[in-house]
C-alpha cells in the first residue's frame, strides 16, 4: 500500500494518537516501540510511523465544525496536517460504541488525549488524591491556571477555570488526574461522528475494513474472547458511514462460530443469522445512533450497494 502510494508521489505514513488510559500507547516513546514489536515499523510497512498527537497527547488542532457536541474536536497535529485520509479499520465489537469500525477508528483513533477525553466524559476530570503525590507537573502545565496544590500537598481542580482540556490526564504519571464520569453510548457515538467529520474535513478520503477475527470486545485491551462469527473479508469505500453499515450488517446476516466464544455459550443449537449481534454482547449500547447522527451532519449515507471483486 505504502509503495503504491508513493508511486503517486504521495509521502504516505502511519499513524495513530496516544490513549487516554494508561499503558504503553498513552506517550508517543512507548507507542512507537509497541507499534515495532507489533510490525509497524518503517522496514516492514515501508513508511514511517508518527505518533500524532506528540510524546503526551499534548499536540493538536482545534478544528471548527460547529458541532451539537463537539463544536471544536482535538485533532492530533500530524493527522491535521495530512492531505488525504486512509483508515485501515479492524471492524470488531465495542463495550461502550456497540462497534468499533471506520467512524470509530477516525472519531477515537485520531483525537488527542484531551480529544479523547472530551469524547469519553461527560464531566470534566477529577484527581484522586491516593494517587497524586504532589509533583506538581499538572501544576505546571494547565494552560487554564486550574490547578493547584493543597496545604497537603495534593492537586485540586478549579471547576469554575477547567475547560477539560485533558492536559493533566495527558500528563499524570501516577494515575491521580483521571476522568470523572462516562458519557453514554448514544453520545459517545453521536461525538465519534463529529470528530470523524472533523478529521475528513475538506480532505480527499477512502477506508478499509477487515472484517476478519470479529472480537466481542475492543482490541485495544490486552485480553479479549474468541471471535463470535467466521471472517467475513474486506470492504472499502470512500464514504465511511456506509462502510460501517454494511460490515455491521454482514455481522448481523453471518451465523455465529459455535465454540467458545461469548454468544456460543448461550446458544449452542443456534446461527443467530439476522440477530444484532452487536447488541446482543453489549445490550447497554446502539451503534446505530452513531451512523444516524453521522448521516444527519453529511458525513456518509448508510445505503450503500455491495459490488464484489
Amino acid at each position: 500500500m505504502a509503495n503504491l502510494l508513493r508511486s503517486f508521489g504521495a509521502k504516505p505514513f502511519l499513524t495513530d494518537c496516544n490513549t487516554l488510559y494508561s499503558g504503553r500507547r498513552s506517550n508517543a516513546v512507548e507507542h512507537l516501540q509497541s507499534a515495532m514489536e507489533n510490525g509497524f515499523n518503517p522496514i516492514s510497512a515501508q513508511c514511517q510511523v508518527i505518533i500524532a498527537d506528540g510524546v503526551k497527547g499534548t499536540d493538536y488542532r482545534e478544528i471548527p465544525i460547529d458541532g451539537e457536541y463537539c463544536p471544536t474536536p482535538k485533532i492530533g497535529t500530524a493527522i491535521a496536517d495530512a492531505d488525504i485520509i486512509i483508515s485501515m479499520n479492524h471492524f470488531k465489537g465495542h463495550e461502550q460504541t456497540g462497534f468499533g469500525g471506520a467512524l470509530k477508528n477516525l472519531g477515537m483513533g485520531c483525537a488527542s488525549v484531551g480529544g479523547k477525553l472530551e469524547l469519553h466524559a461527560s464531566s470534566q476530570p477529577k484527581i484522586d488524591t491516593g494517587n497524586c503525590i504532589g509533583c506538581n507537573i499538572c501544576v505546571k502545565h494547565c494552560a487554564h491556571n486550574a490547578i493547584h496544590l493543597n496545604a497537603e500537598r495534593k492537586a485540586e481542580i478549579d471547576y469554575a477555570k477547567c475547560v477539560g482540556c485533558g492536559q493533566c490526564v495527558a500528563l499524570c504519571q501516577h494515575d491521580a488526574a483521571v476522568v470523572s464520569d462516562w458519557d453514554t453510548s448514544e453520545r459517545l457515538n453521536y461525538k465519534i461522528a463529529e470528530y470523524s467529520a472533523a478529521v475528513l474535513k475538506d480532505k480527499p478520503h477512502f477506508h478499509i475494513s477487515f472484517i476478519m477475527n470479529v472480537s466481542p470486545e475492543c482490541d485495544c485491551w490486552n485480553h479479549n474472547d474468541a471471535a463470535i462469527i467466521p471472517d467475513l473479508g474486506m470492504l472499502a469505500s470512500a464514504d465511511p458511514v456506509a462502510l460501517d453499515k454494511a460490515c455491521a450488517d454482514l455481522v448481523i446476516q453471518s451465523p455465529i462460530l459455535h465454540g467458545n466464544n461469548v454468544l456460543a455459550k448461550g446458544h449452542e443449537h443456534e446461527d443467530l443469522c439476522g440477530c444484532d449481534k452487536f447488541h446482543m454482547v453489549h445490550p447497554d449500547t446502539d451503534w446505530l445512533a452513531g451512523l444516524r447522527h453521522a448521516e444527519k451532519i453529511g458525513l456518509g449515507t448508510m445505503d450503500y450497494e455491495l459490488i464484489k471483486i
